[in-house]
């Protein structure tokens, strides 16, 4: 199995391989259009600004390739909120494949926004390798509008949508890279689809 991992010059790519490494699989990192095409699973990572990381992705070509990826793709983090239509940090054009709007989280009573920490999980698909009560690591100031591509959730405030999965296309707003052992089921289930 060829596992990339878009390698955009910035971000916790090493963290993630890392973490796929220890699944006993060698991702490479790319940002080569011809690789990630042709790759069995594709990871769009992503921290920092939703017009930032599409500037690299259009500059790199990827766009289009991404949108036509008929492969399992992942994105973790920014790289989830990418997955969506738009973004309201500075009204950012994304990729579109899934419906939806990426909007700033706003503080509740006795939260703050970043989201940054440790929350409990309600998950709607068991088969995407989380259970109810699993705990994931999140750091995060948007988040993604909750709907029916929505499979897991965390409260901040409202339910946030901690990972979402429409076709082959599957998100998480938390890292699993730092998730302990739910974030490496979550991983697993992925390779395994």
């Amino acid at each position: 199995m060829t596992l990339a991992i878009v390698d955009l010059g910035y971000g916790n790519i090493g963290s993630i391989r890392i973490a796929f490494e220890r699944l006993g699989v060698t991702p490479i990192l790319t940002a080569d259009p011809g690789e990630i095409a042709r790759a069995d699973r594709v990871v769009l990572p992503g921290v920092g600004a939703a017009a930032f990381a599409m500037a690299r992705i259009e500059e790199r070509g990827l766009g289009d390739v991404l949108r036509a990826f008929p492969r399992p793709l992942l994105g973790i983090c920014l790289g989830m909120q990418l997955l969506f239509d738009r973004s309201e940090e500075e009204d950012a054009a994304c990729l579109a494949l899934i419906e939806g709007v990426v909007r700033r989280l706003e503080p509740a009573a006795g939260l703050s926004v970043p989201h940054m920490g440790w929350s409990r999980l309600a998950v709607a698909d068991p088969g995407c390798g989380l259970a109810d009560g699993d705990y994931v690591y999140f750091a995060h100031s948007y988040a993604c509008d909750d709907g029916p591509a929505t499979i897991a959730r965390a409260d901040h405030g409202r339910p946030i949508p901690a990972a979402i999965r429409q076709g082959n296309v599957l998100g998480a707003q938390f890292h699993p890279e730092r998730s302990g052992a739910a974030g490496a089921r979550f991983l697993r289930a992925f390779l395994d689809s």
